[in-house]
């Protein structure tokens, strides 16, 4: 396999020069792991979550949406095992106040000597491990007192799995089916890092899959390749991700079995998606602490069972990253380097933009008719300002598939110049057909030129 241009620097440099995501509270230092999406990473990560829309529901007829309450009540944490299980084992140096999870000492560094990990200085002072519980705390109401504790969700999933009775009945279906659902998780963690890789604030796209128990197999196996397609299909190239099953001694304790979408990032392979035949613990244990059935009764049988639930549950900050690293690519063009984003043209932030040559003799004017036009169609840019050369590595920085130069000839005869991104070939077309060529590139069949 050929090396990648790609290193984290380079992706963390290009956020920034770009606007794609930058630090949070700059101005006042940052708040570590914390980061905010600019208007193109914005427009990045709304095409990561509406393709997954697309794949989950639009095109399905099996799965229907919910957006639940990032609060809930305090009892769905016990049922759900986070308040008494949900930890991370925990040390503190006393000579440098850093903390570290006691489980990767191996893979930190220490905070005086980063040259040897955690405990391996001359003066390293750790605690013993202890647990920390991951969920962060707030409480609800004006008064502060022991019943107003509630958490921010560290899933979305359990949002889905209290709703399941109401689900079940407003949209009339009946296992199989799933819940899908977008949304933020908070999780209190000791070591962030990798960019937005792992942040403590994050946003999950997760299906629930209610199946009956002697299907369940069978759909972890198919949910496994749909969810490979899907990266595939958009463009991550296939030398670059793994499906890596867990060991008897990585599974959840209600896992019968997961296995994780992994894709090689710049510090190796790491996890986009768990899939996991979850059995029926969630149903079982929330009916148990609500004292409410959920369990399901086929029409047709009269058969009473609690359905097996099918979990793929993927990080959009985590995709957005792998999409990103996926297209990076740096190449010489007339002796000056190019970088570019060569994204799958429907995740692209911008699908076209449409630049006037020069800032005179009707040009701009001209430009911007054509660019109105496009706009109701497809994300477009105008960009009138500096050379044109300029203005197309902005384009190629920020992975715009396609650009439009209107030029001398366009105000004689009504045609443009499409330039493509990757291919940089250049065809001249009439400004009437300029929107249905656009659309027709956009349908089309797409995969990376990158080795």
């Amino acid at each position: 396999m050929p090396a990648d241009a790609v290193t984290m620097e380079k992706i963390v440099a290009l956020c920034k020069r770009r606007g794609f995501i930058f630090q949070s509270s700059e101005i006042y230092g940052g708040l570590a792991s914390t980061y905010d999406y600019g208007h193109y990473g914005v427009m990045l990560k709304s095409n990561v979550k509406a393709e997954w829309w697309r794949a989950v529901v639009q095109e399905r007829d099996d799965v229907v949406a919910l957006d639940a309450a990032i609060l809930m009540h305090p009892r769905t944490w016990e049922a759900s095992g986070h308040l008494a299980g949900f930890t991370d084992p925990l040390v503190d140096c006393r000579t440098c106040k850093q903390r570290f999870r006691a489980d990767h000492l191996g893979d930190l560094q220490c905070g005086q000597k980063p040259s040897k990990h955690p405990g391996e200085g001359p003066d390293c002072d750790l605690t013993d491990a202890r647990d920390f519980n991951l969920m962060f705390q707030t409480t609800m109401g004006p008064v502060k007192d022991e019943g107003a504790t509630v958490y921010l969700r560290p899933e979305t999933a359990q949002g889905i799995f209290v709703n399941f009775k109401n689900v079940m009945q407003f949209a009339r279906k009946r296992p199989p089916f799933g819940i899908a659902q977008v949304g933020k998780s908070f999780r209190n963690e000791i070591t962030p890092g990798n960019f937005i890789f792992r942040t403590r604030e994050f946003e999950q796209m997760e299906i629930e899959f209610f199946v009956p128990p002697a299907e369940a197999a069978e759909w972890h196996e198919r949910w496994m390749e749909d969810r490979m397609r899907w990266y595939t299909d958009l463009g991550i190239r296939s030398d670059h991700l793994q499906l890596r099953e867990h060991g008897p001694d990585e599974l959840s304790h209600y896992s019968s079995a997961t296995s994780d979408v992994e894709y090689l990032f710049p510090m190796g392979w790491s996890e986009l998606e768990g899939i996991a035949n979850r059995g029926d613990f969630d149903l079982t244990q929330h009916a148990e602490y609500s004292g409410q059935k959920l369990d399901y009764v086929d029409p047709s049988t009269g058969e009473r069972y609690v359905p097996h639930v099918i979990e793929p549950s993927a990080g959009a900050d985590r995709a957005t990253l792998a999409f990103m690293v996926d297209a990076y690519d740096e190449e010489e063009v007339e002796g000056r380097e190019r970088v570019v984003l060569r994204l799958h043209p429907r995740m692209a932030p911008v699908k076209v933009a449409v630049l006037p040559l020069l800032n005179k003799e009707g040009q701009p004017e001209l430009a911007r008719e054509v660019y109105e036009d496009l706009r109701k169609r497809m994300p477009a840019d105008f960009d009138a300002g500096g050379s044109i050369g300029k203005r197309y590595r902005r384009q190629d920085e920020i992975g715009t598939p396609w650009g439009v130069t209107v030029d001398h000839q366009t105000m004689a005869d009504r045609t443009v110049t499409l330039r493509d991104r990757d291919s940089l070939e250049q065809t001249r077309l009439a400004i009437d057909d300029l929107g249905a060529e656009l659309e027709r590139r956009l349908a089309a069949p797409w995969r990376s030129p990158k080795p």
